[in-house]
Protein backbone atom coordinates (compact mmCIF):
# COMPACT_ATOMS: atom_id res chain seq x y z
CA UNK A 1 0.00 0.00 0.00
CA UNK A 2 1.10 3.10 -0.64
CA UNK A 3 0.12 7.00 -0.10
CA UNK A 4 1.22 9.76 -1.11
CA UNK A 5 2.31 13.01 1.62
CA UNK A 6 3.71 16.38 1.54
CA UNK A 7 5.79 18.16 3.97
CA UNK A 8 9.52 16.69 5.63
CA UNK A 9 10.55 18.44 8.03
CA UNK A 10 14.39 18.68 8.81
CA UNK A 11 15.92 16.94 11.51
CA UNK A 12 19.04 18.09 13.10
CA UNK A 13 19.91 16.83 16.52
CA UNK A 14 23.15 18.19 17.84
CA UNK A 15 25.68 16.73 20.45
CA UNK A 16 29.53 16.85 21.21
CA UNK A 17 30.55 14.02 18.83
CA UNK A 18 28.74 12.90 16.02
CA UNK A 19 28.65 10.15 14.16
CA UNK A 20 29.38 11.35 9.95
CA UNK A 21 29.30 9.18 6.82
CA UNK A 22 33.32 8.50 7.70
CA UNK A 23 32.30 6.21 10.78
CA UNK A 24 29.45 4.23 8.48
CA UNK A 25 31.87 2.41 6.15
CA UNK A 26 31.51 -1.03 7.58
CA UNK A 27 27.92 -1.95 6.53
CA UNK A 28 26.81 -5.43 6.86
CA UNK A 29 25.19 -6.46 3.34
CA UNK A 30 23.81 -9.63 4.53
CA UNK A 31 21.51 -7.88 7.05
CA UNK A 32 20.70 -5.10 4.80
CA UNK A 33 19.50 -7.53 2.70
CA UNK A 34 16.84 -9.18 4.93
CA UNK A 35 14.36 -6.98 3.64
CA UNK A 36 15.89 -6.50 0.23
CA UNK A 37 11.99 -6.53 -1.80
CA UNK A 38 11.06 -3.57 0.64
CA UNK A 39 14.99 -1.73 0.20
CA UNK A 40 14.51 -2.35 -3.90
CA UNK A 41 10.92 -0.96 -4.64
CA UNK A 42 11.74 2.70 -3.84
CA UNK A 43 14.56 2.34 -6.21
CA UNK A 44 12.66 0.78 -8.75
CA UNK A 45 9.83 3.88 -8.49
CA UNK A 46 12.34 6.30 -8.52
CA UNK A 47 13.94 4.70 -11.74
CA UNK A 48 10.46 4.57 -13.04
CA UNK A 49 10.27 8.58 -12.81
CA UNK A 50 13.13 9.08 -14.79
CA UNK A 51 11.76 10.79 -18.46
CA UNK A 52 14.78 9.92 -20.56
CA UNK A 53 15.59 7.81 -23.65
CA UNK A 54 18.40 5.62 -24.00
CA UNK A 55 21.14 7.24 -21.92
CA UNK A 56 24.53 5.84 -22.45
CA UNK A 57 25.82 6.12 -18.77
CA UNK A 58 24.46 5.90 -15.36
CA UNK A 59 26.11 6.05 -12.04
CA UNK A 60 24.68 4.65 -8.81
CA UNK A 61 25.99 6.54 -5.81
CA UNK A 62 25.77 4.95 -2.45
CA UNK A 63 24.63 1.80 -4.68
CA UNK A 64 24.97 -0.39 -1.72
CA UNK A 65 24.93 -4.30 -2.52
CA UNK A 66 23.68 -3.38 -5.71
CA UNK A 67 20.20 -4.10 -6.16
CA UNK A 68 19.04 -0.12 -7.29
CA UNK A 69 21.97 -0.56 -10.10
CA UNK A 70 20.34 -3.78 -10.79
CA UNK A 71 16.94 -2.15 -11.32
CA UNK A 72 18.60 0.53 -13.40
CA UNK A 73 20.26 -1.96 -16.06
CA UNK A 74 16.90 -3.44 -16.04
CA UNK A 75 15.25 -0.09 -17.16
CA UNK A 76 18.43 0.80 -19.45
CA UNK A 77 20.07 -2.62 -20.99
CA UNK A 78 22.08 -1.33 -22.97
CA UNK A 79 23.90 1.60 -20.44
CA UNK A 80 26.74 1.54 -19.01
CA UNK A 81 26.05 1.44 -15.64
CA UNK A 82 28.36 2.45 -12.80
CA UNK A 83 27.88 1.81 -9.33
CA UNK A 84 29.80 3.89 -6.38
CA UNK A 85 29.95 3.09 -2.39
CA UNK A 86 31.61 3.96 0.76
CA UNK A 87 31.58 0.82 2.00
CA UNK A 88 33.81 -2.37 0.94
CA UNK A 89 31.82 -4.98 2.65
CA UNK A 90 29.07 -3.64 0.16
CA UNK A 91 30.86 -3.22 -3.14
CA UNK A 92 32.10 -6.93 -2.43
CA UNK A 93 28.60 -8.29 -2.27
CA UNK A 94 27.78 -6.08 -5.31
CA UNK A 95 30.26 -6.90 -7.13
CA UNK A 96 29.54 -11.01 -6.27
CA UNK A 97 25.61 -10.41 -6.93
CA UNK A 98 26.11 -8.78 -10.17
CA UNK A 99 29.41 -9.72 -11.92
CA UNK A 100 27.89 -8.10 -15.17
CA UNK A 101 28.28 -4.58 -13.68
CA UNK A 102 31.02 -2.56 -12.59
CA UNK A 103 30.93 -1.07 -9.08
CA UNK A 104 34.28 0.54 -7.15
CA UNK A 105 34.32 2.27 -3.83
CA UNK A 106 33.79 5.90 -3.72
CA UNK A 107 33.58 8.67 -1.26
CA UNK A 108 30.96 11.38 -2.23
CA UNK A 109 32.42 14.02 0.08
CA UNK A 110 35.48 14.32 -1.83
CA UNK A 111 36.21 11.72 -4.96
CA UNK A 112 33.77 13.45 -7.59
CA UNK A 113 36.90 14.98 -9.18
CA UNK A 114 37.57 11.37 -9.92
CA UNK A 115 35.49 11.00 -12.28
CA UNK A 116 36.64 11.67 -15.75
CA UNK A 117 33.36 11.16 -18.28
CA UNK A 118 30.29 12.32 -17.58
CA UNK A 119 26.69 11.16 -17.56
CA UNK A 120 23.23 11.05 -18.99
CA UNK A 121 21.39 9.74 -14.83
CA UNK A 122 23.22 10.35 -11.95
CA UNK A 123 20.81 8.15 -9.05
CA UNK A 124 20.90 7.95 -5.51
CA UNK A 125 18.82 5.76 -3.85
CA UNK A 126 18.78 6.33 0.33
CA UNK A 127 21.79 7.65 0.51
CA UNK A 128 22.57 11.17 0.79
CA UNK A 129 20.92 10.93 4.38
CA UNK A 130 23.99 9.92 5.57
CA UNK A 131 26.34 12.29 3.48
CA UNK A 132 27.30 15.87 4.97
CA UNK A 133 26.16 19.79 3.36
CA UNK A 134 23.88 18.73 0.57
CA UNK A 135 24.06 22.24 -1.38
CA UNK A 136 27.52 20.54 -2.44
CA UNK A 137 26.50 17.32 -2.95
CA UNK A 138 24.04 17.97 -5.25
CA UNK A 139 25.94 20.80 -7.14
CA UNK A 140 28.77 17.88 -7.35
CA UNK A 141 26.13 15.37 -8.84
CA UNK A 142 25.30 18.28 -10.51
CA UNK A 143 28.57 18.78 -12.36
CA UNK A 144 29.30 15.26 -13.69
CA UNK A 145 26.27 15.33 -15.47
CA UNK A 146 25.78 15.92 -19.19
CA UNK A 147 23.50 18.97 -20.02
CA UNK A 148 19.80 17.80 -20.79
CA UNK A 149 20.86 14.76 -17.97
CA UNK A 150 18.77 13.82 -14.86
CA UNK A 151 19.82 13.96 -11.36
CA UNK A 152 17.40 10.97 -9.84
CA UNK A 153 17.11 11.17 -5.60
CA UNK A 154 15.40 9.32 -3.19
CA UNK A 155 16.05 9.68 0.60
CA UNK A 156 13.93 8.34 3.85
CA UNK A 157 12.53 11.05 6.10
CA UNK A 158 13.21 9.89 8.96
CA UNK A 159 11.94 12.71 11.60
CA UNK A 160 8.89 11.41 10.73
CA UNK A 161 8.62 8.01 11.56
CA UNK A 162 8.18 6.74 15.04
CA UNK A 163 11.21 4.39 15.19
CA UNK A 164 13.37 7.14 15.00
CA UNK A 165 11.87 8.95 18.08
CA UNK A 166 12.27 5.86 19.74
CA UNK A 167 15.65 5.38 19.04
CA UNK A 168 15.94 9.33 20.00
CA UNK A 169 13.70 8.61 23.57
CA UNK A 170 16.21 5.45 24.35
CA UNK A 171 19.50 7.03 23.53
CA UNK A 172 19.06 9.89 25.15
CA UNK A 173 17.35 8.29 28.24
CA UNK A 174 19.03 7.97 31.89
CA UNK A 175 19.29 4.21 31.33
CA UNK A 176 21.68 4.85 28.34
CA UNK A 177 23.04 8.49 26.94
CA UNK A 178 26.30 7.76 29.03
CA UNK A 179 26.90 4.40 27.01
CA UNK A 180 27.17 6.42 23.59
CA UNK A 181 30.28 8.85 23.06
CA UNK A 182 28.72 9.38 19.56
CA UNK A 183 25.65 9.96 18.30
CA UNK A 184 24.37 10.03 14.56
CA UNK A 185 23.99 13.75 12.76
CA UNK A 186 20.82 13.78 10.19
CA UNK A 187 22.15 15.92 7.24
CA UNK A 188 18.46 16.20 5.65
CA UNK A 189 17.25 19.53 4.84
CA UNK A 190 13.66 20.68 4.66
CA UNK A 191 10.92 20.37 1.70
CA UNK A 192 11.66 24.06 1.01
CA UNK A 193 15.50 24.46 1.30
CA UNK A 194 15.35 21.28 -1.34
CA UNK A 195 12.81 23.00 -3.39
CA UNK A 196 15.20 26.54 -3.59
CA UNK A 197 18.54 24.46 -4.21
CA UNK A 198 17.25 22.70 -6.95
CA UNK A 199 15.50 25.80 -8.75
CA UNK A 200 18.95 27.67 -8.27
CA UNK A 201 21.04 24.39 -10.07
CA UNK A 202 18.58 23.07 -12.73
CA UNK A 203 16.61 24.05 -15.33
CA UNK A 204 13.35 22.00 -14.23
CA UNK A 205 12.47 19.92 -11.17
CA UNK A 206 9.67 17.72 -9.96
CA UNK A 207 9.73 16.16 -5.85
CA UNK A 208 7.10 14.01 -4.21
CA UNK A 209 6.74 12.14 -1.14
CA UNK A 210 5.49 8.54 -0.85
CA UNK A 211 4.71 6.57 2.30
CA UNK A 212 5.69 2.37 1.50
CA UNK A 213 3.00 0.82 4.24
CA UNK A 214 5.60 -1.70 4.58
CA UNK A 215 3.62 -5.47 5.82
CA UNK A 216 6.20 -7.38 8.10
CA UNK A 217 5.89 -10.70 10.15
CA UNK A 218 6.33 -9.08 13.16
CA UNK A 219 7.42 -6.38 15.51
CA UNK A 220 11.02 -8.08 15.67
CA UNK A 221 11.21 -7.73 12.20
CA UNK A 222 11.14 -3.82 12.50
CA UNK A 223 14.54 -4.06 15.11
CA UNK A 224 16.31 -6.19 12.59
CA UNK A 225 15.14 -3.93 9.62
CA UNK A 226 17.28 -1.14 11.69
CA UNK A 227 19.92 -3.04 13.14
CA UNK A 228 21.70 -2.33 9.43
CA UNK A 229 21.14 1.11 9.57
CA UNK A 230 19.85 3.34 11.77
CA UNK A 231 20.19 1.51 15.32
CA UNK A 232 24.16 0.53 13.14
CA UNK A 233 25.92 3.75 15.13
CA UNK A 234 24.55 2.97 18.55
CA UNK A 235 25.01 -1.06 18.70
CA UNK A 236 28.31 -0.89 17.76
CA UNK A 237 29.46 1.24 21.28
CA UNK A 238 28.18 -1.31 23.16
CA UNK A 239 29.41 -4.51 24.83
CA UNK A 240 27.79 -7.74 23.93
CA UNK A 241 25.63 -7.47 27.30
CA UNK A 242 24.20 -3.94 26.48
CA UNK A 243 23.73 -4.83 22.84
CA UNK A 244 20.69 -7.53 24.20
CA UNK A 245 19.91 -5.15 26.62
CA UNK A 246 19.10 -2.23 24.59
CA UNK A 247 17.74 -4.02 21.97
CA UNK A 248 15.22 -5.66 24.23
CA UNK A 249 14.35 -1.86 25.59
CA UNK A 250 13.91 -0.91 21.56
CA UNK A 251 11.84 -3.94 21.14
CA UNK A 252 9.72 -2.95 24.08
CA UNK A 253 8.71 0.88 22.61
CA UNK A 254 8.00 -0.69 19.23
CA UNK A 255 5.64 -2.86 20.41
CA UNK A 256 4.05 -0.18 21.67
CA UNK A 257 4.27 1.80 18.95
CA UNK A 258 3.51 -0.71 16.28
CA UNK A 259 0.92 -2.71 17.64
CA UNK A 260 0.10 -6.23 16.00
CA UNK A 261 -2.45 -6.24 13.14
CA UNK A 262 -5.61 -8.66 13.41
CA UNK A 263 -3.46 -11.17 11.15
CA UNK A 264 -0.46 -10.81 13.25
CA UNK A 265 1.29 -8.82 10.93
CA UNK A 266 2.73 -5.50 11.33
CA UNK A 267 1.88 -2.25 9.59
CA UNK A 268 5.68 -0.51 9.05
CA UNK A 269 5.05 3.02 7.22
CA UNK A 270 8.13 4.04 5.52
CA UNK A 271 8.58 7.82 4.49
CA UNK A 272 10.50 8.49 1.13
CA UNK A 273 11.35 11.93 -0.22
CA UNK A 274 12.10 12.00 -4.12
CA UNK A 275 12.97 14.45 -6.82
CA UNK A 276 14.20 14.74 -10.02
CA UNK A 277 16.32 17.41 -11.64
CA UNK A 278 17.29 18.50 -15.24
CA UNK A 279 20.80 19.98 -15.83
Amino acid sequence: MIKQEQDCVRLNPRSPVLFGDDDMSDWNSNQYLKFKAERTQPSIDLVNRINIENPQRIIDIGCGPGNSTYALKKRYPDAYILGVDFSPNMIERAKSDYPELDFMLFDATKDFDKLDEKFDIVFSNACIQWIPNHKKLLADMMHILHTGGILAIQKPCQEEMKIHAIISQLTNSDKWKDKFAKRREFYSLSDDEYFDLLSNISADFSMWKTIYYHRLASQESILEWYKSTGLKPYLEQLSDDDKTEFEKDILLKIKEQYPLQKNNEVIFPFNRLFFTATK
